[in-house]
């Protein structure tokens, strides 16, 4: 059984090109891409904790900055978003293997 997973929308600004890449490289194993520096993510708390771990080691603390935005539980989430151009969905629960 899954352990309880939330959506969150993952957005930064990161100063520097190569730290930029860096975050956008480790994203891409924690959820889906939404625009250039915006994904959303389905995450346990152990995934979330992760992620931030991760996050954390990367990013220039004065420099850069990073939004983990919760939006409730994944399964749950009732989305009101306003998308203009390409269709919007909700990223789905995805098998991972290890």
């Amino acid at each position: 059984m899954y352990d309880e997973e939330r959506l969150y929308i993952v957005t930064y600004d990161i100063a520097e090109p190569k730290r930029w890449r860096r975050v956008f490289k480790l994203m891409n194993g924690y959820g889906e891409w939404l625009q250039l520096s915006v994904f959303q993510c389905r995450l346990t708390k152990k995934r979330k904790v992760e992620l931030q771990a991760a996050l954390a080691e990367l990013i220039n603390h004065n420099a850069d900055h990073v939004l983990l935005l919760d939006l409730g539980h994944a399964d749950k989430v009732e989305l009101r978003v306003a998308s203009l151009g390409k269709v919007f969905a909700a990223v789905d629960r995805q098998p991972i293997i290890v």
